[in-house]
């Protein structure tokens, strides 16, 4: 039986934090809620299924398309851990503990195809790009976007 989905209005909140752990893992919270907007019609200028979800959707071997399924049936964030947990590559917590630690520790700037990218988008944030991991670069950008649109 089909769920109604239901989450954040991305339109007017920022998703979750990318080090914000669900099941253990990074990435999984923001990837859940903008999945859900993305449902609901309210994703606004976030993107599901892009290069940050598919380190998470990469990292288990599964593809965005069935992990949109599993929303779209209204999947709670538990339900999503346990489907992850049991879809694709078998992985041991201590494997998921460790790529999350990796992950929310990585930066752009060390990715030579995405370092200018990741330059300019931290500098207008008054960030320095080799001392910005991407998650803070996110968590910044969130709190600015959605700064200037409540004012």
């Amino acid at each position: 039986m089909k769920r109604k989905v239901t989450g954040k209005d991305l339109t007017k909140e920022a998703p979750r934090s990318p080090r914000i752990r669900v099941g253990d893992y990074a990435i999984l919270g923001r990837t859940i809620d903008k999945c859900r907007a993305l449902a609901a019609g309210n994703i606004g200028e976030y993107h599901f299924d892009c290069p940050l979800d598919n380190m998470l959707f990469g990292f288990k071997g599964v593809k965005g398309e069935d992990f949109k399924a599993q929303i779209e049936q209204g999947a709670s964030d538990q339900e999503i851990v346990e489907w992850l947990n049991e879809a694709g590559e078998e992985k041991t917590p201590e494997e998921i503990e460790r790529w999350a630690d990796e992950v929310e520790a990585s930066s752009l700037y060390n990715h030579p195809e995405k370092q200018e990218f990741f330059s300019e988008e931290v500098k207008k944030l008054g960030l320095d790009p080799a001392k910005t991991t991407t998650f803070e670069w996110l968590e910044v950008d969130d709190r600015v976007s959605h700064a200037q649109q409540a004012a």
